[in-house]
């Protein structure tokens, strides 16, 4: 459970004093996220999600973060909202940590998506690209090529542990990613975390997106990358060949990739994989026992990348050109 900050009922009922969001009924923490404390809060005004950011994400992001999913809403995405204090500030303070309220999001995470919900999730990665147009605010992308040989030298000297042989695979793949990574690509505001448990859908209608707390500006098709890795995989490790030309066709029905975009695609997912492999392998070694938090299995990721560094063209992902 991804709750690393408490609270207790009168400190939040404290809190609440300082919004417009009626007297607290009740209260309980969210398994889902990894960054993190939030707790679904139930009141007289309705429902909310108090999100406790913790030392990990830097305060100085926060007006970025917060700022980007007013600028969406206005254009049309689904998204939560911050919920604005009674002094007009977006952020207050509990139990020692930055604090946010925001507008609770109807619909709910699909275990299982089927291509028809890819193809939805394709849709609205587009839309978010397309609305994302004109944020004033930007923010570098930490976890991006340049991010991840600091992240791999603090777990570089135990990844055997993991698999034989993974510290000069990883190394090696480090290396490639370097030198090839492209530059000239299409840029924007990406959300970067776009998992099937920050999308909400009602049925099969995506009813929004959520946790955008690794948006940042970078390569557009990055994005889409990572909602290949995060969406077409199946559990055994396969390829689904039926739901990434869903996500694809969805996306570009929406926004076309350009010629450029859609041949780094094997490249681009190859990077998606070791950025996701390298925290999953940091917080599999370094998480201390006994901590709330479920660490993922960093050989999922390993996997993926392995799949990646065979893929030739980008049709064998569903492109279809």
């Amino acid at each position: 459970m991804a709750v690393y900050t408490d609270i207790t009922e009168d400190d939040l009922s404290r809190f609440l004093t300082a919004y417009d969001a009626g007297t607290l009924l009740s209260y309980k923490g969210i398994a889902e996220g990894v960054e993190n404390s939030n707790f679904l809060l139930h009141t007289t005004a309705g429902s909310f999600i108090l999100t406790l950011y913790e030392k990990r994400v830097d305060p100085g992001d926060l007006p970025f973060f917060l700022g980007l999913m007013h600028h969406l809403a206005e254009r049309g995405l689904s998204c939560p909202l911050p919920l604005p204090r009674n002094d007009g500030a977006l952020l207050g303070e509990l139990s020692g940590r930055p604090a946010a309220m925001i507008t609770f999001l109807e619909g709910m995470w699909l275990r299982k998506p089927a291509a028809k919900h890819c193809r939805e999730v394709g849709r609205a990665l587009a839309a978010m690209h397309l609305a994302g147009e004109g944020f004033g605010i930007t923010r570098a992308n930490a976890l991006s090529v340049g991010g991840w040989r600091p992240l791999w030298d603090k777990s570089a000297d135990r990844a055997d542990e993991v698999e034989a042989g993974l510290q000069d695979e990883i190394a090696g793949e480090l290396a490639f990613l370097e030198a090839h990574w492209p530059k000239d690509l299409p840029t924007g505001v990406i959300h970067a975390d776009l998992f099937p448990d920050n999308v909400f859908f009602i049925g099969d209608e995506l009813s929004g997106l959520i946790d955008f707390y690794f948006a940042c500006n970078d390569i557009l098709a990055y994005d889409v990358a990572t909602c290949l890795n995060a969406w077409c995989f199946e559990k055994d490790g396969s390829y689904n060949l039926t739901k990434g030309m869903a996500l694809l066709e969805g996306y570009e029905s929406v926004r076309p990739l350009t010629p450029e975009e859609a041949a780094a695609l094997p490249l681009l997912s190859r990077g998606s994989a070791i950025r996701f492999f390298l925290t999953r392998l940091y917080d599999w070694l370094m998480t201390p026992p006994g901590a709330l938090v479920v660490k993922k299995d960093p050989l999922e990721y390993l996997r993926k990348l392995r799949f990646h560094r065979q893929v030739a063209n980008p049709a064998e992902y569903g492109l279809s050109r």
